[in-house]
């Protein structure tokens, strides 16, 4: 009965010290994801972003030759930066995984999975939008057909046109009389709030 009892010691205690070691490895994994950080920089570099091992943005750097461009532009720029720059969490996920838990751990393998589902690799470079129309128009649409013309067969006015008039400017209103019993405050002279 000894031997059992002592094998069951040494087996508890085995159990013990790798679950406290697993818990220590998986608390440095925890520890490593936490300070994942990654930078990403545009191609022309005008645009440098950073962010964390969630994929938020904890920096965003625009230089000086960024001034003259569009903000559509600009902006897209900004989210492939991004997008380039969480692309690469997977990789430091897998990477601090394995110096801390191993790849084999199936806890590991469902977040890396997931880190690959939430930042897939960027879309190829989309082209620029076009640029927008500056040109401010009042009149009817292009769309729109013309106005149709009137026929011709008719025979022209017997007066000649008269020139436009400019508008008459609006008359003013007649203002009222005010009576002689009439009271300004409708109150009878004492106060409402008395």
């Amino acid at each position: 009965m000894p031997d059992s009892v002592d094998a069951s010691e040494r087996m508890v205690d085995d159990w013990t010290r790798k679950i406290q070691e697993q818990a220590q490895r998986y608390q440095a994994m925890a520890a490593r994801v936490e300070d994942i950080s990654v930078t990403e920089t545009s191609p022309d570099k005008a645009v440098q972003v950073t962010i964390n091992s969630k994929g938020l943005l904890t920096d965003l750097s625009i230089s000086e030759s960024a001034q003259g461009r569009r903000m559509a532009e600009l902006s897209m720029q900004i989210m492939r930066t991004v997008q380039a720059a969480q692309s690469r969490i997977p990789e430091r996920l897998q990477q601090a995984m394995a110096e801390t838990i191993g790849t084999q751990d199936q806890a590991a393998t469902k977040v890396f999975e997931d880190a690959k589902r939430l930042f897939p690799e960027p879309p190829q470079d989309e082209p620029a939008p076009p640029a927008p129309d500056r040109e401010l128009r009042f009149g009817p649409e292009d769309d729109e057909p013309p106005p149709a013309a009137p026929p011709r067969h008719q025979a022209p006015p017997s007066t000649p046109p008269q020139s436009p008039q400019a508008p008459q400017p609006p008359q003013p209103r007649p203002r009222r009389r005010p009576s002689a019993d009439d009271d300004d405050d409708d109150f009878g002279g004492r106060s409402i709030l008395s």
